[in-house]
């Protein structure tokens, strides 16, 4: 499936416990929207009926009772307005296999077989297997993502979808490079200011002011600074995302 408009969707659920087919079902789904690594404030977020209980140990995982989800609507009110969300964009899940296995059951327990795969609908990046990738070894759940990134998941007791999605965003524009637009002439106009300039600046020195001089750092200074680096990145859970960055080139 093509991607449209550079638009992205980042997806989370949560459900009534594990495996799928153990007949367990979805009773969150969040989505936020990006475009062009911006985030429109646009998504889509609802609680579902899903006609069980939950086990014992999904509900302390997130948090979402039996009797909350009480006259919430089921999968079959909302499936057009969340495929009308999802489809064509690139859905960006964290452990994706969770979540679109648990997705097409939704849509082939309420006969919409042809959406039962949307992978068909839908381009799907798995931000665990990319972590996985960039940091063979280490933790990549999404709380030890937070850390590594410096992303403030303090206000996350609890799983859910809606947040969960949210920092997963901030989490994949760190891992992917983070700045969307760079200007290196400082704030030279509105727009600028506003962040709404795409293009790169560069400053360039007047025809009579020499260049500063540069000093490089000795064999020592390295050496130190290397030490240096390395006790951050064990004290942060991983190294430094400019560091990650540099390495990927």
């Amino acid at each position: 499936m093509e991607q449209q408009n550079n638009r992205s969707v980042i997806l989370d659920t949560e459900t009534t416990g594990m495996p799928v087919s153990d007949g367990h079902r979805i009773i969150e789904i969040g989505c936020v929207e990006l475009i062009g690594r911006r985030l429109t404030g646009r998504h889509f977020h609802v609680y579902l009926q899903p006609d069980r209980e939950s086990d014992e140990g999904a509900i302390g995982v997130h948090g979402i009772t039996d009797s909350f989800l009480i006259g919430k609507p089921r999968f079959a009110e909302v499936a057009e307005e969340f495929f009308e969300f999802i489809q064509g964009a690139q859905l960006i899940i964290h452990n994706a296999a969770f979540d679109v296995g648990f997705i097409n059951n939704e849509f082939a327990l309420i006969g919409q077989h042809e959406r039962a795969d949307i992978s068909r609908h839908c381009t799907i990046l798995d931000t665990l297997m990319m972590a996985r990738s960039r940091h063979p070894g280490q933790r990549n759940s999404l709380d030890a993502l937070c850390k590594r990134y410096g992303i403030d998941n303090s206000g996350r007791e609890l799983h859910g979808a809606l947040l969960d999605s949210e920092l997963l965003a901030d989490v994949y524009l760190a891992m992917t490079g983070g700045q969307t637009s760079l200007s290196l002439a400082g704030h030279g106009n509105e727009g600028d200011e506003q962040g709404e300039g795409n293009d790169t600046q560069i400053r360039r020195l007047p025809a009579d002011r020499r260049p500063g001089r540069i000093i490089l750092a000795s064999p020592q200074e390295l050496e130190l600074h290397a030490a240096r680096l390395e006790a951050i990145a064990k004290s942060a859970g991983g190294p430094a995302l400019w560091q990650t960055l540099v390495d990927a080139r």
